[in-house]
């Protein structure tokens, strides 16, 4: 899907708030009505039900990012900050009420079979987040400001640092929250600790 209008952003923002209600049948009736629109528009917009999950999936992924960052001029300034931008949105959209409940969904019905929800959020949410991380990283490498083997393996070491134990502990249902000051101190924790395992072996020494 391009990037959605204002007018689907709404729509979308619609389910997110129907799934954190507790919406686990969503249905386009449900959208439609929550959304002031008409069914009609939503299979024209979306085609179909995963259709419809998909794009929400990949809008609240899509506000987890490093932001604008020139690869040609990469420094080690810049690269610290895109890597703490893009942990502080990360740990912003996982831990926000919305996410937490369309993981929670997701994960249920990739258990029971019950749609495929759960390989659409992996699909559209973490696979597609390292995708547009993995870049930076192998530009980091080719300027000498990162040392590693594997951009994957590179990127689910800085996902894990990130989010630690946040994830799981806010789907089973901790009451955790992180007020922003939190996240930012988190953020650039991580990213230390980032640099720590990657920094190029003479620039360690």
């Amino acid at each position: 899907m391009e990037e959605p209008t204002a007018r689907q952003r709404e729509v979308l923002d619609a389910v997110l708030d129907l799934l954190a209600e507790g919406g686990d049948a969503l249905t386009m009736a449900a959208v439609a009505s929550r959304a002031s629109c008409s069914k009609e528009t939503l299979y024209k917009w979306f085609g179909d039900r995963d259709g419809l999950l998909t794009a929400t999936v990949q809008w609240q992924a899509s506000r987890v990012g490093a932001g604008l960052f020139d690869l040609s001029r990469l420094d080690a300034t810049g690269l610290r900050e895109s890597l703490t931008r893009f942990a502080v949105n990360w740990l912003t959209v996982i831990s926000s009420r919305t996410s937490v409940a369309l993981n929670r969904v997701g994960v249920s019905h990739a258990l029971s079979g019950r749609s495929n929800l759960g390989r659409i959020v992996l699909d559209n949410g973490r696979f597609s987040i390292g995708e547009r991380m993995k870049p930076l990283l192998e530009a980091a490498r080719t300027t000498g400001l990162l040392e590693f083997d594997d951009a994957e393996t590179a990127f689910r070491t800085f996902f894990g640092l990130v989010g630690r134990d946040v994830q799981i502990r806010l789907l089973l249902g901790d009451s955790l929250a992180l007020s922003p000051g939190e996240i930012a101190r988190d953020a650039e924790r991580a990213v230390d600790q980032f640099f720590t395992l990657y920094r190029p072996r003479e620039r360690a020494a």
